[in-house]
């Protein structure tokens, strides 16, 4: 038995996998303690682990970051963007790192790939960690561009000219701008400078776990032997729970030959006017039945006559009697839609949201409308093509058996395992 602490940025995408992690692990006879926010510390004790609070981490609540990051605003531009960076990813770190190394008594540490605390423990009790990536990954490869440029990989020899040119400029700018705030972060944490310098070398070097799979996430012949894409990381479904009165119409809609379109904008951004209300009035002549979660309460949003909506609905339910799903690309309600082999529409604008878009259709199982924001003819043109194209739902039909067969919790468990055991070797 291993003493093993999950540690997880207290945000809904980013506790998902890593809870479902720590189940298998808890499961299978691990002593398992959960590192997160107080709003989801029941995520990790309703699986059996114990929880490690956020002491001299700055908590927050993910659906009010403006009230503890005030700089954050309302999580929109480049200017929010970097807040979000520099504010909560590496200002919590150094009491992410804090706490952890005050508790101590841990052979493995299991990190959201984004809660930075986790990879300055490691170094700091020299304990082995695993990144655990919640967002596509963004390591360099010589096969691809620069991550978070609005391009795509080369596919000829310009391109690869392109690709060539745009990683210098990045490397200076990261030298200047980010390489700097990372040397503070570890200074502050007890620890010089970093052996691997920039973002990258914020990955583990013992164990990437690697949400998706190749031919939804860009080929790289250069992947470090310690990246394993594990496909999705998910709880299994749970017990059917109570559903709105309206879900029966989901199943007639099927059997009078209707599409069934679900429209969501995750758990994070959920501003109606960005995505659910386009696609509203964008399906609301057609014979679809819109299927809508809010991620919250649904005020203000007037429904057309073929529209449902709720503030949650459960995926491993909805999604496999859905014809497309509509998101602001979210990675992991992207990992559930493609696991369910539905094809997709994606507007993603903040964070690592552009990536997933891109992905999506570099993939061929949807369709990149290469904005947050679209208007109702963006909607309904992206939805018409893909209800008609049987070639996106095959392709997503494929990589939803790539996922499957990429192994999920068990295989992520295993390599844990297997990295706890080398490490008490």
């Amino acid at each position: 038995m291993a003493r093993i602490l999950v540690t997880s940025l207290p945000f809904a995408g980013h506790v998902g996998p890593t809870a479902a992690v720590a189940a298998e692990l808890v499961r299978r006879g691990h002593d398992v303690t959960g590192h997160t926010g107080a709003k989801y510390r029941g995520r990790f004790e309703s699986v059996g682990a114990r929880w490690l609070p956020w002491s001299q981490a700055r908590d927050y609540d993910d659906a009010r970051l403006a009230d503890t990051f005030p700089r954050v605003g309302g999580g929109k531009g480049i200017k929010a963007n970097f807040a979000n960076f520099t504010d909560i990813l590496l200002g919590t770190a150094p009491g992410q790192a804090a706490d952890i190394v005050a508790a101590r008594a841990f052979d493995l540490i299991v990190s959201d790939q984004l809660a930075f605390g986790g990879v300055l423990a490691g170094e700091a009790l020299g304990v082995p960690w695993a990144s655990v990536a919640v967002i596509p990954l963004t390591l360099p490869s010589r096969d691809l561009p620069p991550p978070g440029l609005p391009v795509r990989p080369a596919t000829g020899r310009l391109a690869r000219w392109r690709d060539a040119a745009l990683w210098p400029p990045v490397r200076l700018a990261t030298r200047l701008t980010i390489e700097p705030k990372l040397t503070r972060v570890r200074a502050a944490a007890g620890l010089g400078p970093a052996a691997v310098p920039g973002p990258d070398g914020l990955y583990s070097p013992h164990l990437v776990l690697a949400q998706g799979v190749p031919g939804l996430d860009y080929p790289r012949s250069d992947l470090p032997p310690h990246v394993h894409y594990v496909g999705r990381l998910a709880s299994p479904p749970t017990t059917p729970g109570e559903l709105p009165a309206w879900w029966p119409e989901i199943e007639t809609a099927r059997a009078e030959g209707r599409p069934v379109v679900h429209v969501t904008q995750g758990t994070l951004d959920v501003d109606p006017d960005d995505l659910i209300r386009p696609a509203l009035a964008a399906l609301a002549d057609s014979p679809a039945l819109v299927v809508c979660t809010t991620g919250g309460p649904p005020a203000g949003v007037t429904l057309p006559a073929n529209a449902r909506a709720a503030a949650f609905l459960p995926h491993d339910q909805l999604l496999p009697l859905v014809d497309v799903v509509v998101s602001n690309a979210g990675w992991g309600g992207t990992l559930a839609a493609i696991a369910a082999g539905v094809p997709m529409v994606v507007a993603g604008a903040t964070l690592d949201k552009p990536e997933v878009a891109r992905r999506v259709a570099w993939s061929g199982a949807g369709i990149d409308l290469r904005t947050g924001t679209p208007g109702p003819a963006k909607v309904r043109t992206a939805v018409t093509r893909v209800l008609a194209d049987p070639g996106m739902r095959r392709r997503a039909a494929d990589l939803s058996a790539r996922l499957a067969a990429a192994g999920g919790v068990p295989r992520a468990a295993d390599l844990l395992e297997d990295l706890a055991g080398r490490a008490g070797t």
